[in-house]
């Protein structure tokens, strides 16, 4: 029996975060849709600064100048760096988070969905950022879908040959007078009506502060407890008004980011940032879809800004050139390190990936995509998530063990028993099932403020999403690769000095 695909995502979210204005609640839902969908208060509407949260991952891959590897990499001018992928995040202010969410939900994503569906080969190229309905019409399509289709053309064409793109820094790198014309564009208009111009400023010409330099603020000039008495007056905000923010001494920056001697970019997490990221991809996906999919027999799926194209092994050369000076044309790099070919053959009557560098072909090669390892005739998770599960899992014990010996020294006992449930519940097989949880809000009513409890939905744990996917891709390897999970956690929990921790 089929499930009720045909609610959207609401555009309206609650959002918990303090920023400069008041958190809006649910029950101001219906003014608030008064206001961001009347163009005339938009138009005028002034846009606050951003938070900036910048989070950063070590990835560890092969590095042809160390010959191993290696958490370092090697930029475009041979200088050897880290290769953490360090991901700015961006948060607007309550009220302008909605302001973007209902036009990016209500106007620009219909709009764009209509020119899609009116191409099918387009319309099953683009990926990310949409609700796109399984096969059997009981769930919403994600990156295992995705990376699936991709997969299981290769194995269907079995002698082909395959380009992995990666657009070069995409969300910094827009350009604004290209998004100004394709969104123009999209609303049939020469330029854009004023209420959507208002939006385009505040996210190409945007100020921002640091979250870090919030919380170092916090420590001395930032004032704890006129936060709270602000949330006692049911202001739940950093400051009580603007010119407070002024005089803290926070900097504020304006975005400097330049692609060709130009301001560049948009910030990234905001709730139009990737509807307009994609709307910005639209005329080279078209071109794609014209030129190669339809006319040399290519396979062509985006997902963000990762391109795969599979395509007929004598094409690989033209194929890559037609990519390259189509990105040029809507003003992105795609850097060459960042450009894969292989190609997928029958050996032994088994599909084998190789690897194509520069005229050799690297055998027991794999193709990277959406998180997983392809080598023709397997599929695994990325080695990387896996690490990176595993390293999670470790850092989550040291915390409960340093909580403990905390407790032992306030409280002056020995006693050292560790919750396991949670544990085990993150990080094992026993939480692959989906429940409730109980959780609580803080909301002011009445003129106090309220502890309010309500059950939140557990999905799952990263263990679920594997065993889903290995039932997905039809790959038991997959749950190989985590078959000795609950061994290695009873053993991080026997490292420490734990009274109850598992014997094994």
């Amino acid at each position: 029996m089929s499930k009720d695909l045909s609610n959207q995502k609401d555009w309206f979210k609650d959002r918990g975060y303090l920023h400069l204005t008041n958190r809006i609640n649910k029950t101001d839902k219906t003014k608030v849709l008064h206001y961001a969908s009347n163009p005339a208060k938009v138009k005028k509407h002034k846009f606050s600064p951003f938070i900036l949260r910048q989070t950063s991952n070590r990835r560890y891959k092969y590095s042809e100048d160390l010959k191993r590897r290696s958490h370092k990499a090697t930029d475009d001018k041979g200088n050897i760096t880290s290769n953490a992928k360090v991901r700015p995040i961006m948060y607007a202010t309550h009220i302008d988070s909605h302001i973007y969410s209902y036009y990016s939900h209500k106007i620009i994503q219909p709009n764009y969905e209509k020119i899609l569906k009116a191409n099918k080969l387009l319309d099953e190229s683009i990926t990310a950022y949409r609700q796109i309905e399984s096969d059997d019409v009981v769930r919403f399509k994600y990156n295992v879908d995705f990376a699936k289709d991709v997969f299981d053309e290769i194995k269907k064409r079995e002698d082909c040959g395959v380009l992995a793109f990666d657009i070069k820094n995409f969300f910094p790198s827009l350009n604004h007078n290209q998004l100004k014309k394709v969104w123009s564009e999209l609303l049939s208009t020469k330029s854009l009506p004023k209420d959507h111009y208002n939006i385009f400023k505040s996210i190409t010409n945007y100020s921002y502060f640091f979250y870090d330099d919030l919380r170092q603020r916090r420590k001395g000039h930032l004032n704890e407890k006129k936060i709270a008495s602000l949330k006692n007056k049911g202001k739940f905000q950093l400051f009580e008004n603007y010119k407070d923010f002024q005089e803290s001494g926070i900097q504020v920056y304006k975005n400097q980011k330049k692609t060709d001697n130009k301001i560049a970019g948009i910030p990234q997490g905001l709730p139009i940032s990737a509807m307009l990221a994609n709307l910005y991809m639209l005329p080279f996906d078209k071109s794609i879809i014209e030129n190669l999919v339809e006319k040399k027999n290519c396979f062509y799926r985006r997902y963000s800004d990762d391109l795969v194209v599979v395509c007929n092994s004598e094409d690989i050369s033209e194929v890559e050139n037609f990519v390259m000076n189509a990105i040029e044309k809507i003003k992105l790099v795609i850097a060459p390190s960042k450009t894969e070919k292989f190609k997928f053959k029958k050996v032994n009557s088994r599909l084998e990936c190789f690897k194509i560098k520069k005229e050799d072909l690297i055998p027991n090669s794999y193709l990277q995509y959406l998180g997983f390892d392809f080598y023709g005739h397997k599929t695994l998770i990325k080695s990387a998530n896996i690490s990176r599960f595993y390293r999670e899992m470790k850092e989550s014990i040291a915390i409960k063990d340093k909580r403990i010996k905390t407790i032992q020294k306030k409280h002056l006992t020995d006693e050292a028993i560790i919750y396991k449930r949670k544990i085990y519940r993150l990080y094992s097989f026993r939480g692959i099932q989906s429940r409730k949880l109980p959780a609580h809000n803080i909301v002011y009513k009445n003129g106090n403020l309220i502890k309010e409890g309500f059950e939140r939905k557990y999905r799952g744990n990263f263990i679920k999403y594997a065993y889903r996917a290995a039932d997905i891709m039809e790959a038991p390897e997959i749950k190989r690769q985590l078959r000795r999970h609950m061994i290695i956690l009873k053993n991080y929990i026997n490292k420490f000095e734990i009274d109850n921790a598992p014997k094994i």
